[in-house]
């Protein structure tokens, strides 16, 4: 569950206890081991909800450190976005279309900030790597990293050597085909992190990806 929709149900549980112990005759309802309002806290898949005084809530929703799937995530769109852009880069020359040049440059420079925000992220946040060590030639080798097969809609050598060879009609073709996969997976990642991380900064770049990928999906299918 992520931080906002946690901290939106804590604040909500905090509302409900603490107008229940108020009237009614039941002093002691909706009491925390503080004497004041309790606050439910839903628990991870699989584990209890917990009761929290009011300033344990607090201290609670303040914390939004990166955990293990706010950092492999960043890590590994960093990957993503990289493949993305080695594709785009075939389109000036190969493409048959004005109008796939035109989203092909659309995307490249959308990516192109992500990835350096995304590389500061890990910087400032303790991250690690951030696929540095695949260097320019990462988005064309799916076994150039260990977390590379984790990553859906990513094209493979084979694919990228097919693109590479095709041009006019047929590169458009191909480029449409592989890079809506890649959006949908990277899409699929996005969703995923909101999930399961807990970063406030991780949660709102997914959201960006979410919103900027699914555009360029409906765009994309329009010129097929």
């Amino acid at each position: 569950m992520s931080l906002t929709i946690a901290a939106a149900t804590a604040a909500l549980a905090l509302a409900l206890t603490g107008c229940d112990g108020q009237g009614g005759g039941r002093a002691d309802s909706g009491k925390g081991k503080d004497g004041g309002p309790a606050v439910i806290a839903p628990g991870t898949p699989g584990e209890s909800a917990r009761t929290l005084t009011s300033d344990e809530a607090a201290k609670a929703g303040d914390d939004d450190s990166p955990n293990s799937a706010d950092r492999a995530y960043v890590r590994m769109m960093i990957e993503h976005h990289r493949q993305a852009l080695v594709m785009t880069a075939l389109a000036p020359d190969r493409a048959g279309s004005g109008k796939l040049r035109r989203l092909a440059e659309r995307i490249a420079s959308g990516q192109r900030p992500e990835i350096d925000a995304m590389k500061g992220w890990l910087k400032t946040s303790g991250g690690g790597r951030s696929g540095e060590s695949s260097g320019g030639h990462s988005g064309g080798h799916s076994g150039g990293h260990e977390e590379h097969g984790a990553m859906p809609g990513m094209a493979t050598p084979e694919q990228l050597d097919a693109l590479r060879a095709a041009e006019g009609a047929d590169f458009d073709r191909l480029f449409l085909k592989l890079m809506i996969a890649h959006h949908r997976g990277a899409v699929s990642m996005a969703t995923d992190v909101l999930a399961k991380g807990n970063n406030v900064r991780v949660e709102e770049m997914a959201g960006d990806v979410i919103a900027q990928q699914s555009s360029e999906i409906r765009r994309m299918r329009g010129l097929r």
